[in-house]
């Protein structure tokens, strides 16, 4: 007879099988976002104040528009996973999954309406 307990049952795997792939996903997020956060603030922050022709041309150099999309990308999908963790602790029933839709439509609505800017502006 082969006898498991309930933390051996448990070890590595978590609640909904998905506890660390989503923990390895917030920290590398969090490290992209350490370093794509203050290059986009200085690219923004250049840009802000100067005439239309100018921010167009510094959004249509490669550099800034990748570091653009990498920062709304990255940041949206933080925020999604982020938030519905958040959510599935707090909220429960309906409220919970309404609260977890609007979080995923915010967070794809940011995204696409952002790299759909950024694509008109570079091309």
């Amino acid at each position: 007879m082969h006898y498991l307990t309930d933390r051996k049952r448990a070890e590595g795997r978590g609640a909904a099988h998905k506890g660390t792939e989503h923990q390895w996903f917030m920290t590398v997020s969090s490290v992209a976002l350490v370093f794509l956060i203050p290059a986009f603030v200085y690219i923004f922050g250049t840009a802000l104040g100067r005439p239309h022709d100018e921010v167009l041309a510094t959004f249509a150099r490669p550099v800034p528009a990748v570091v653009t999309a990498l920062t709304l990308v990255a940041g949206m999908m933080h925020f999604h996973r982020g938030a519905k963790m958040m959510i599935q602790d707090y909220s429960h029933g309906l409220t919970r999954k309404a609260l977890i839709m609007a979080a995923v439509f915010v967070s794809y609505t940011v995204m696409a309406a952002g790299l759909y800017a950024l694509v008109r502006i570079a091309l």
